[in-house]
């Protein structure tokens, strides 16, 4: 097949190359134009993957689309409210696009922005872990063995994860819908959590190591976010995998008190630099596209989370600014989420 991957950071390069280590041939956009500088046709990667691919580079969005089978959409989720209609613009309407990871409902946006089209697959991470090391090189640190997938609407789950199995190699097992897929994404609770109890490191631009610093106080917190979260996606019929499970799928370490996982990751991995900017994803992107995420969708159904209300409402403090605004969820009835998720 030929796919489309919008988004130029570290993943969409190397899944990119991934893609086309399996036989298939990539293109590659990237919305501001500067993730593809430098990128002249050949991407080499190392790691878990290693060889030299050829990719192609799209300066326009008809140029990606152009003889495509699949589009994979994989950009930070604070980038949505700005690409998704740029994508939604120009995507033909018989394309089917993947999104990784698919936070904040953002296939729903899609569909929105673009009106009836081939379904949108959501997926609940990416298909593998990496960083850009160079503009023409990756390193693939981790393809995942597995991860869920949903879709819009929801009945097309399946045939999305067949696609994306044959694109990437990974498993799919299929969630019912977008919102299932959302909620599985853990890093919203830990890394909350993380920058709570560490703000002073990120503020003064020390130097640490996130897993050593994830201690029994702010696994504690972690956990009862989790369990907030849990509680909220029950009342969708959901049952997302606990922030301990997501540990151990990640990193491989055994089940355990959460803070014995954390520190068995350090001693294994070595020290994994935590952030050191007051602009860290962990908060501007995890919490308005995660925790404020939850506590949209609590307050619609009349679902408690005070621990998550009270979590962010400190970090907006401690960050001078507000921490909700999250444009992916204007003008929608998230009363009617069963419904619009199911249908599409």
């Amino acid at each position: 097949m030929r796919l489309a991957v919008l988004g130029a950071g570290a993943i969409g390069p190397a899944t990119a190359a991934l893609a086309v280590s399996r036989g298939h041939a990539a293109v590659l956009w990237s919305p501001s134009g500067a993730g593809t500088r430098g990128l002249d046709g050949i991407l080499h990667a190392e790691g878990v993957l290693e060889g030299t691919f050829p990719v192609t580079v799209a300066a326009t969005l008809e140029q990606a689309f152009a003889g495509a089978d699949a589009a994979l959409l994989t950009v930070p989720a604070y980038a949505f409210p700005v690409v998704l209609p740029r994508i939604a613009a120009a995507i033909p309407k018989d394309l089917p696009l993947l999104i990784a990871p698919a936070a904040s409902l953002a296939p729903l946006a899609v569909a929105r922005l673009r009106g009836p089209g081939a379904p949108v697959g959501a997926m609940a991470t990416t298909p593998l872990t990496g960083r850009r090391l160079a503009p023409d090189r990756v390193r693939v640190a981790a393809i995942r063995a597995e991860a869920e997938m949903g879709a819009l609407p929801g009945p097309a789950a399946p045939q999305m994860a067949a696609l994306a199995e044959a694109l990437f190699g990974n498993r799919w097992p299929t969630v019912p819908d977008a919102l299932a897929a959302a909620f599985i994404n853990a890093n919203p609770i830990a890394h909350a959590a993380l920058a709570l109890g560490n703000v002073t490191r990120i503020e003064k631009q020390e130097s640490w190591g996130q897993y050593g610093l994830m201690t029994p106080a702010v696994c504690r917190l972690m956990e009862a976010l989790g369990a907030e979260r849990d509680a909220l996606a029950a009342r969708f019929g959901h049952s997302p995998p606990s922030v301990a499970e997501n540990l151990h799928r990640t990193n491989g370490v055994p089940h355990g008190p959460l803070h014995e996982m954390t520190a068995a990751i350090e001693r294994g991995r070595g020290s994994v630099a935590g952030p050191t900017s007051m602009e860290t994803r962990y908060v501007t992107e995890d919490v308005p596209y995660g925790l404020a995420f939850y506590l949209a969708v609590a307050a619609a159904i009349g679902q408690p989370m005070p621990v998550t209300e009270g979590t962010v409402t400190v970090l907006e403090t401690l960050w001078g600014r507000g921490l909700r605004e999250n444009p992916l969820l204007d003008g929608l009835d998230l009363a009617r989420l069963p419904d619009l998720l199911s249908r599409g």
